[in-house]
């Protein structure tokens, strides 16, 4: 396949062997790495500053064999890169107009495209650079001459693709994004979505995490994917060690990183996802907003190398934390934006009572948790927070049970009260056969509920608080006017399978004995709106996931479908790579049209949504995040899926 065909670019980051002016062996070992970065279907790679002499050479940089020598090296190079079909920047000494510049080398395809000087040089500590090398901001230089060439030269290059004008590259050096203002900090605004870093920093106690999270910091400020290759441990120990720590960043998250302290070349590719920083770009309005400075714009050719396989990370359920660590943090965050939402709404109307419908389901069960949170912090009784049991034609002995069992050992008030009678006079008020079950069957007890939760509530002078989920507001899987309204919904920023993680966070973390038992049997319970009677033996029939599709599906599609507006055929390929030997491809194409029809079929529910807290990146109210019109139609975007298989 070819990464192009879904706005993805490989790159490498590389800590190349090294010795100290050794400039052969050095160019050897560069040449090497290119022809593995070529192996591995990677067509661009990064490395270290100064890689060609080493950082290190001190006053040796006054020598003209020294330099004499880096510009031949940068002949072979050059001479890799049209072999290979390669575009690499290398760290390299350039002499320009009487004065000595560090320079990144921009050489693609057999010629040397560009040569970006650095432009902050430290000279504190350890670092002595304005001993050799003058700023890229001291000179009016606009080419230097390498070989009979006329090169651009200056801080003001930028590189694009001619194959996709958003494959556009920038360059620094090292201290350059240490500096207040990073010259990648404009090169983004000027359209740069790849900024790219040639460094030689050095290793010190606790350096590793800020120097990581500098790079985190970059790559998320400038929306951008950022670069970072890093001299390694063949530098000069006279009086520092160099790491060869190279990280690459995606817009804040780190996609692939070197091993530290490795006399060998240590080299590590990903794939950036083009599309998803471009897109992000046209939603930000504070990125649009950004002043651009000049640049001079240089084309190159990327050869694209076909692969098997995409390299980096597509975790199946995005919105759940995919380490363990992180768990705690998370969920009591998501727990603590849930309480200060509603308890703000509390004291804001005056109100010490709440109700709720308690299914036994994951959703009331999140929401009960989130009402015993918020009382607990608030400092009222748990008695004033009312839940209402209301069976129905499809209640289960198993939720009925839990339902009971959560009531009883939350300590809070609860009422019994079975709806079969009232929703069976209304079905002889409008002439309808309870024998049919059909939509009207099933929605006439969801709204007989709600009648019952909002006079109750009028009742004791509270509120109705929602339980309704992010995953079944994107689906629609709600029935309008029913479970569909409350009087703040604490659910609606969390999709089902994020749900069913925190429940299962509490049930081991914030719960004991019969509880976290209780919370336990929840989370493995089917989900159903339990409206169609249950079978011989007492079990669910209505499944929620057999009618509608898997929720980890859903909630995939969601996140890249509104989180980064990608394509129906993006969508579907990165849903077919990550639950490769999960799901066949047609039945992911099956679900995924199923979510596009009720997507945008769905909206009129979302138009008119209740009060409720946003939790994550993902959210569909109409007066925030998500603002569509209720008539917008699907025909495109089945179009694209129908084409796909």
């Amino acid at each position: 396949m070819l990464l192009s065909d879904f706005s993805m670019f490989r790159v490498g980051v590389c800590s190349p062997e090294l010795r100290v002016a050794d400039i052969r062996f050095n160019t050897s070992r560069i040449n090497e790495a290119l022809r593995t970065a070529a192996k591995s279907g990677c067509s661009f790679v990064v490395f270290p500053e100064l890689c060609v002499t080493g950082y290190t050479c001190g006053d040796l940089f006054y020598q003209s064999t020294l330099l004499n020598a880096s510009v031949e090296a940068l002949k072979e190079i050059q001479y890799c890169t049209e072999t290979m079909k390669m575009t690499t920047i290398v760290g390299a000494p350039i002499s320009a107009g009487g004065k000595l510049f560090n320079c990144a080398v921009i050489l693609s395809n057999g010629s040397i495209l560009g040569i970006v000087p650095k432009t902050f040089l430290p000279n504190t500590a350890e670092y002595y650079e304005e001993r050799w090398f003058s700023s890229g901001n001291d000179t009016d230089i606009k080419t230097v001459t390498i070989a009979g060439e006329e090169i651009p030269f200056g801080t003001d290059l930028l590189f694009t693709a001619l194959q996709d004008e958003r494959i556009m590259f920038g360059c620094e050096i090292c201290e350059d994004v240490w500096s207040v203002i990073p010259p990648s900090s404009s090169q983004a605004i000027a359209g740069a979505t790849i900024l790219v870093n040639l460094s030689a920093s050095v290793e010190l106690l606790a350096k590793r995490n800020y120097r990581e999270q500098l790079i985190r910091s970059q790559s998320a400020r400038c929306i951008a994917a950022y670069l970072y290759a890093a001299a390694g441990a063949g530098e000069s120990s006279t009086d520092v060690v160099f790491s060869g720590h190279s990280i690459i960043a995606e817009n804040g998250n780190v996609l692939a990183q070197t091993e530290r302290f490795s006399f060998d070349t240590k080299i590590c590719f990903t794939d950036i996802d083009i599309e998803r920083l471009y897109n992000e770009r046209l939603r930000n309005n504070s990125f649009g907003s950004s002043r651009t400075l000049s640049y001079r714009m240089l084309s190159f050719e990327h050869h694209e190398k076909e692969t098997d396989k995409i390299l980096r990370q597509i975790p199946q359920t995005p919105f759940v934390p995919g380490s363990e660590h992180e768990r705690e943090d998370v969920c009591r965050e998501i727990m603590m934006i849930q309480s200060t939402g509603l308890a703000k709404r509390l004291k804001h109307i005056g109100c010490k009572s709440v109700v709720l419908g308690l299914s036994g389901g994951l959703d009331s069960t999140l929401a009960l948790l989130v009402c015993l949170k918020t009382f607990q912090r608030l400092g009222y009784d748990n008695k004033d927070i009312i839940a209402i049991t209301m069976p129905g034609f499809g209640t289960t002995e198993r939720t009925k049970s839990n339902s009971e069992s959560l009531a009883k050992y939350a300590g809070i008030t609860v009422r019994h009260i079975p709806i079969h009678a009232a929703v069976q006079q209304h079905f002889n008020d409008i002439g309808h056969d309870s024998s049919v079950h059909n939509l009207v069957y099933e929605n006439a007890q969801a709204r007989e509920r709600t009648q019952i939760l909002m006079d109750i509530a009028q009742q004791v002078g509270g509120i109705v608080i929602g339980t309704g989920d992010l995953s079944e507001l994107a689906l629609g899987w709600c029935t309008y006017n029913a479970d569909h309204m409350s009087m703040y919904g604490v659910n609606s920023g969390i999709p089902k399978t994020l749900v069913r993680y925190i429940i299962e966070w509490a049930a081991a973390e914030e719960y004991n004995g019969e509880m976290s038992n209780t919370l336990h049997d929840i989370c493995a319970t089917p989900v159903s709106p339990e409206l169609l009677p249950p079978d011989n033996e007492g079990n669910i029939v209505q499944k929620t996931e057999e009618t509608v599709g898997p929720y980890i599906l859903h909630d995939f599609f969601l996140y890249y479908v509104v989180r980064y507006g990608f394509s129906p055929r993006k969508v579907f390929f990165f849903a077919e790579w990550t639950f490769r030997g999960v799901y066949e491809r047609q039945t992911i194409k099956k679900w995924l049209a199923e979510f596009y029809r009720r997507f945008f079929s769905q909206q009129f529910k979302r138009s008119c949504l209740p009060d409720g807290m946003k939790i994550g990146s993902v959210a569909l109210s109409p007066r925030g995040d998500w603002r569509m019109p209720s008539d917008a139609v699907s025909t495109l975007w089945l179009n694209e899926l129908e084409e796909l298989l």
